[in-house]
């Protein structure tokens, strides 16, 4: 089957032929993931976990259709749940970020039969949408078809890593029929690699937010240019058979090869060859997805970065001068010299394997594209003026750290954006994606400006660090410090284990209920905010960015010990969630804190009809509101107050009153008030009003 490789033009045709494309390609898309699933002899398998650091693979084929019904709820296209248990545990955890809850305890997986009517009931949401939904050409990311591209682009992402985890699965549990066509032109020679020049050139790349062209993940928006000297590059991507020659001559107990993360993976691993080589009768074997086969020298060798840059130094060692792994820039730069985005490829499911090192040619080059993803050296950051979608706020900011690296290119599997020039995805460098390598001789400048407890990109995130880390400003006390503060009467003879802090952002007012409270979750649905919670648990000290005037800043650092919070992180834990949608598990609590959060919610009526159960009897709810309902955040029709209805003034606090009044008491009413700097100049003054509630 011939599938569709390429992602939407987002420029071209009328709505309705845009509607019947982006419907094929929903229908390819959510098909193919499924597809890709029936590789197990039986659904009962789905419940195996290939690799401890991932979720059971039941999580990943439920979890692309919940991303679908999550992000239309955020965007409020729509405002229904289609199963509220699944669509919390389907919810997060792709990458092992510290936030991700692993535990197996935590979760009762639904059955196949469960997780598949409930896919099916998603699809026909889908298709109904794309079918009837408001939209303009030309899409982009303000458009509401921009979410059902998203969903689809993720979904694209998720057949890949799928098939990486069933690749790492026991092949007992697989079929071994050709459920796609495989490249059969094994060979037990491989050719000889060689370095190949590539002229110097310009590398630019500029993808704009009003006019997109095709779908693109938040990082690859923006401006970016940079000025490439001449360079070479191994004209192949490594082989089994070159990788073989490091191998051979021990290269796995070669310490000084590998870093000081490479020397961690590698004693976590007990790693003497490529992961995916097995050696049986003292043979080396393939293991591709769902078979197995004789080594193909000549494939090009499948690894983690790691492994990549310790070959590179046993490769310097080899040649007498040094050989690395190529930048992002260099990887563009020779991408555009040997026009790869109109060569021919090993890509889009052409093949459902790798295919020979010298099959498609490229210029003077092969591979520059397709067969396998290639590590870069460059470690994923921001372009200047970086901002995040809305909707997904959480795509690439958690990786903008030294721990995942980019990779380029594409793989046998790729689809969609993955295999655009403009494509950016990095992952965790101890990860396996389909991703091999070609090495580099250069003197091109490779650093990039990262330090992984530094915020400088984001203006809201430096601006919500001053808000809670920052001075004070008119006479006004620090918020989240002084609202703990004033619970500490309520809270005197009651009883304190367990809080959560619902809304918590990046954490100032976590710690300061650590002072009371034996265990304190910090909960937020932006991965963003809580990771400042992370670092500042991890690092001594955090630096971010303050607004002065104009593009003018202050930078300012700070650190746990500045504000005596030292001693209660260990007893802080941060997660990733959604107070309109908690998962079952985060109950019995003996405080639920919820700081300026109810008039940010999409539908905090859900959230007001599920909190309740949560708090333990005579434990404490807490909400603090300066209620500014805005339908940015919220559907009028959401609205807890503010309006009118029947000629009778709404307000929330009456609405509060007549939500919680039956299960809880309540014990007073406070105006806490605070102030936010924008810049040196200008400063938000707002009145919160903090109700505290008594479950009876």
């Amino acid at each position: 089957m011939n599938y569709r490789k390429n992602t939407i033009n987002l420029t071209e045709g009328s709505v309705e032929e845009k509607r019947a494309e982006i419907r094929e390609y929903f229908l390819q898309t959510y098909e193919l993931d499924e597809k890709i699933f029936d590789l197990l002899k039986d659904k009962e398998y789905l419940y195996k976990q290939p690799n401890r650091l991932r979720h059971p693979l039941i999580f990943y084929y439920g979890h692309t259709a919940t991303f679908f019904m999550n992000k239309l709820n955020i965007a409020n296209i729509i405002k229904k749940r289609v199963d509220k248990n699944l669509e919390a545990i389907f919810a997060i955890g792709v990458d092992e970020m510290s936030w991700d809850d692993l535990n197996s305890e935590n979760y009762s997986w639904p059955t196949y039969e469960q997780t598949k009517a409930y896919r099916d009931e998603v699809k026909e949401i889908i298709l109904d949408l794309i079918d009837n939904m408001q939209f303009s050409m030309p899409i982009n990311w303000e458009s509401p078809m921009w979410i059902i591209l998203m969903g689809i682009e993720h979904e694209n992402i998720h057949i890949e890593t799928s098939s990486v985890l069933l690749r790492e699965l026991n092949i007992k549990y697989l079929i071994e029929d050709e459920l796609l066509l495989y490249c059969n032109e094994f060979s037990n020679k491989y050719p000889k690699n060689e370095l190949v020049e590539v002229q110097e050139g310009e590398v630019i790349l500029e993808k704009n937010h009003e006019n997109p062209v095709y779908y693109g993940w938040d990082n690859e928006f923006s401006f970016h240019k940079s000025y490439i000297k001449a360079f070479k590059a191994s004209k192949y991507l490594v082989s089994n058979g070159e990788f073989m020659e490091f191998v051979k001559e021990g290269g796995y107990t070669k310490l000084h090869y590998f870093s000081k993360d490479g020397l961690k993976w590698l004693d976590f691993s007990k790693a003497k060859h490529p992961t995916f080589w097995i050696k049986k009768d003292g043979r080396f074997y393939l293991r591709e997805i769902n078979r197995v086969v004789p080594l193909p020298l000549n494939y090009p060798v499948d690894i983690n970065v790691y492994e990549a840059e310790a070959f590179c130094k046993y490769k310097s060692e080899k040649l007498g001068f040094e050989v690395r792994l190529p930048s992002e820039d260099e990887f563009y730069r020779l991408n555009d010299y040997v026009k790869a985005q109109e060569s021919e490829a090993n890509i889009g499911l052409k093949f459902f394997n790798q295919t020979p090192v010298d099959k498609y040619k490229m210029g003077e080059f092969y591979d520059v594209i397709g067969n396998v993803w290639q590590w870069s050296i460059t470690p994923i950051y921001p372009f200047d003026g970086f901002k995040t979608h809305p909707a997904y706020d959480d795509f690439t900011t958690p990786t903008f750290d030294d721990r995942h690296a980019l990779i380029k290119g594409g793989s046998f599997i790729s689809l969609g954006n993955e295999i655009l020039r403009s494509a950016r995805y990095a992952f965790r460098k101890h990860f396996f994606q389909h991703a091999g390598f070609r090495y580099v001789q250069s003197n091109n400048d490779y650093r990039t400006k990262l330090n992984d407890n530094v915020y400088e990109t984001d203006e809201q995130i430096s601006q919500y660090c001053e808000f809670h880390y920052g001075a004070e400003y008119y006479g006004v006390k620090n918020f989240p410090k002084n609202s703990v503060e004033l619970l500490k009467p309520y809270i005197k003879d009651l009883k304190k284990q367990k809080a959560l802090d619902l809304g918590c952002s990046v954490g100032r007012s976590s710690f300061e209920l650590a002072k009371h409270y034996d265990e304190v979750l910090g909960i937020d649905f932006s991965a963003n905010f809580i990771n400042v919670g992370v670092k500042l648990k991890k690092y001594d000290s955090l630096t971010y960015k303050v607004t002065t005037e104009g593009s003018l800043f202050d930078e300012k650092t700070i650190s746990l010990k500045d504000f005596d919070l030292e001693e209660t992180k260990d007893r802080v834990t941060f997660m990733q969630g959604d107070a309109c949608n908690l998962k079952d598990l985060y109950s019995g609590y003996d405080l639920i804190f919820c700081s300026n959060l109810i008039d940010r919610l999409y539908y905090p009526q859900k959230f007001l009809d599920d909190i309740p159960k949560r708090v333990n009897k005579d434990g404490l709810l807490v909400l603090l509101s300066p209620y500014t309902w805005l339908e940015d955040y919220t559907p009028k029709a959401n609205w807890l107050g503010g309006y009118l209805k029947d000629n009778k003034e709404v307000k929330t606090l009456d609405t509060l009153k007549t939500n919680l009044e039956k299960e809880f008491e309540l014990l007073d009413i406070l105006d806490v008030p605070f102030v936010i700097k924008e810049t040196n100049r200008k400063f938000q003054h707002t009145i919160s009003q903090m109700s505290i509630w008594k479950r009876k």
